[in-house]
């Protein structure tokens, strides 16, 4: 069974699990489409009604302010006709489950979603519904311990991308998690900031900018989400304490996995996967995330058509890692990028072992003067292109790797040296450095590389 089969197996599981149920007093309130007084029902039901909202449309914006549940049979929308939010959940334990949801407003400033679920609303549930070109998708506002699980989340398709919401949006929403949602377009999947002990997992994201956007939230959990020809897979800034675990990145266009302030975390069991894709399907009008300010509908088609042949290798880096600091990244897969992996900005006391490196262009970008080991407990990591021996049948190679080098350097620093790769004096110069390894000015090594990669169950694309 793949990896997406159990995610899709437990997430169903976990739905039916987490239905509530209510006291033998509440009631069944069958709503009709078409009916003008929805926010009056809600208002005039008891704590623990379930309000089934029959098939057809019903008029919003509303606003839950008891424990109720807010029910669709198949095909109930519910519209907000363009007004601020399409619900509103402002009481605790209240759901909203298996309806349509669409017609938010467009205000930014107001945060207009089609569910925004308040401070007050703690342990709320926004459940299985189809949430289609909303503003923002979900906003959990503050909602401690709210969870949105099961959801199919579209955004705005048209306009400039950074004037859309995200899919889910968690601002100081302490225990909140977002588990077994679809999400697309719009700006980014998921955006977590200020908030903390939340859990992102198995969410299944494609065409939008960031799949998952951490700022500022600590203590949480990022596992088993795939995220598919978007820009960067899983940004993780300013966070500390995470663990970062079974996610795929396959083709997103600049990084798999970005780590900038971020410290004190585990990452592993992760797979970043390169492959080549045609430029067009970051510039066409359904990607407006394909400069910063994004295209308008209806333009740009003339370079589409001109640049749709060419292609170009995404990620461009499976990993780039800023300024973050004591992390242990194990157990990973990167394959086929650009760059495997681009360190920089001092970052210190990272632990990089049992990790492989698969067929990157170039295997690790470090341009700095310290020596880094990446090897740890007599381990280190799997290289593709090392073409060291095992004589002794161990699973290490006798000889230590590096991925750089000192021409490596200069034209990391000097581009246009590109020229002079191929020269006789360049050729002396790497000659020398493996026959002299003092030579070499500092860089990654990896003493004890293994022979063979780890192996990680392959997630299948959606």
């Amino acid at each position: 069974m793949t990896r997406l089969a159990n995610i899709a197996t437990l997430g169903m599981a976990a739905l039916l699990a987490a239905i509530p149920s209510f006291s033998a007093g509440a009631a069944e309130i069958v709503v009709p489409a078409d009916e003008t007084r929805l926010q009056t029902i809600i208002d005039a039901a008891a704590a623990g009604d379930v309000l089934l909202l029959e098939t057809g449309e019903h008029r919003g914006p509303v606003s839950i302010t008891k424990p109720v549940t807010l029910q669709g049979e198949t095909g109930a929308i519910v519209n907000g006709d363009g007004q601020g939010s399409v619900i509103t959940v402002e009481a605790a334990n209240a759901a909203v489950r298996g309806l349509q949801i669409v017609g938010s407003g467009s205000n930014l400033d107001t945060m207009d979603a089609g569910v925004f679920v308040k401070e007050t609303a703690k342990g709320a549930l926004v459940e299985g519904n189809t949430i289609l070109g909303n503003l923002y998708g979900i906003y959990l506002h503050g909602a401690a311990d709210a969870v949105a699980r099961g959801n199919r989340i579209e955004g705005m398709r048209g306009g400039r991308t950074n004037q859309a919401g995200n899919g889910v949006s968690v601002w100081n929403a302490p225990g909140a998690k977002v588990v077994g949602n679809q999400i697309s377009f719009g700006r980014d999947g998921i955006f977590a900031a200020a908030s903390k002990h939340n859990e992102f997992r198995a969410n299944i994201f494609h065409d939008v900018r960031f799949a998952i956007h951490y700022m500022y939230t600590n203590d949480s959990v990022i596992s088993d989400n795939v995220s598919v020809g978007n820009v960067v897979g899983y940004a993780i800034m300013y966070s500390s304490r995470l663990r970062v675990t079974g996610n795929l990145s396959d083709g997103d266009r600049d990084n798999g996995l970005l780590f900038n302030y971020a410290n004190g975390s585990e990452i592993s069991g992760n797979v970043v996967r390169g492959q080549m894709q045609p430029i067009g399907r970051w510039t066409s009008n359904g990607q407006r995330f394909a400069d910063p300010d994004g295209l308008p509908a209806g333009g740009a088609n003339a370079a589409v058509t001109a640049t749709a042949a060419a292609t170009r290798l995404g990620p461009e880096k499976c990993v780039f890692i800023y300024n973050a600091n004591k992390n242990r990244f194990r157990g990973n897969r990167f394959e086929g990028c650009e760059i495997g992996v681009h360190f920089t900005a001092g970052s210190e006391g990272n632990e990089m072992a049992g990790n492989a490196f698969i067929r990157n262009r170039n295997q690790v970008k470090y341009v700095g003067t310290r020596y880094l080991d990446w090897s740890s407990g007599g381990r280190g990591n799997y290289w593709s292109d090392n073409p060291a021996f095992d004589l002794n049948g161990d699973g290490i190679g006798d000889n230590s790797y590096r991925p750089n080098d000192l021409i490596d350097k200069v034209l990391w620093t000097a581009p246009a040296a590109k020229v002079l790769v191929n020269s006789p004096a360049v050729q002396v110069i790497r000659w020398a450095q493996t026959r002299f390894p003092a030579v070499f000015p500092g860089g990654v090594v990896d003493t004890r590389p293994l022979m063979t990669p780890i192996e990680i169950e392959g997630v299948e694309r959606p």
